[in-house]
């Protein structure tokens, strides 16, 4: 597998996508609770290739994503063949981004000595949606952007 299985819930939620999907490889409703229940290892092989071309078709449509911990905001904006990001660092440890308390005081003290910003490039080396999902599996949430942009227009002023 290129990405992880989908959950169940996932599965459930991806239900009418899955159904054609198995429509288009030639399996019916029944052949495929025959397959659950005789081979479920097929099975398994089955909901692994549905997951792999999920998270593609996911990972393709992926233009933005933001990571929080406690004294950092990475922000990226992902391309075709690199991401440009804004780290975000808090040089005060009793301010925490991952409150709301946190993100006010950052919007009051974007510009005082207590907060680094940094921006860099990161080249895809070799598959850009397997780095993005990398990034997601480390916490990193898909957003559409609106912090990178904000931080991107207070930078450029």
């Amino acid at each position: 597998m290129k990405y992880t299985r989908l959950t169940k819930e996932q599965l459930e939620e991806l239900h009418p996508e899955f159904a054609t999907f198995l429509a288009t490889q030639s399996i019916d409703a029944k052949d495929w609770e025959t397959t659950k229940a005789k081979s479920p290892e097929v099975a398994l092989k089955v909901i692994d290739f549905f997951s792999d071309f999920i998270w593609e078709k996911a990972m393709d449509n992926v233009n933005f994503i933001d990571h929080f911990s406690k004294n950092h905001i990475f922000l990226f904006a992902c391309k075709d063949n690199k991401a440009h990001s804004f780290v975000v660092k808090s040089n005060n440890p009793d301010f925490n981004f991952l409150t709301q308390e946190g993100i006010n005081w950052l919007s009051e003290n974007i510009f005082s000595d207590e907060i680094e910003i940094q921006n860099g490039f990161k080249d895809f080396k070799d598959n850009r949606n397997q780095e993005l999902f990398k990034l997601i599996e480390k916490g990193g949430i898909i957003s559409k952007g609106e912090l990178y942009k904000k931080l991107e227009t207070l930078l450029a002023q």
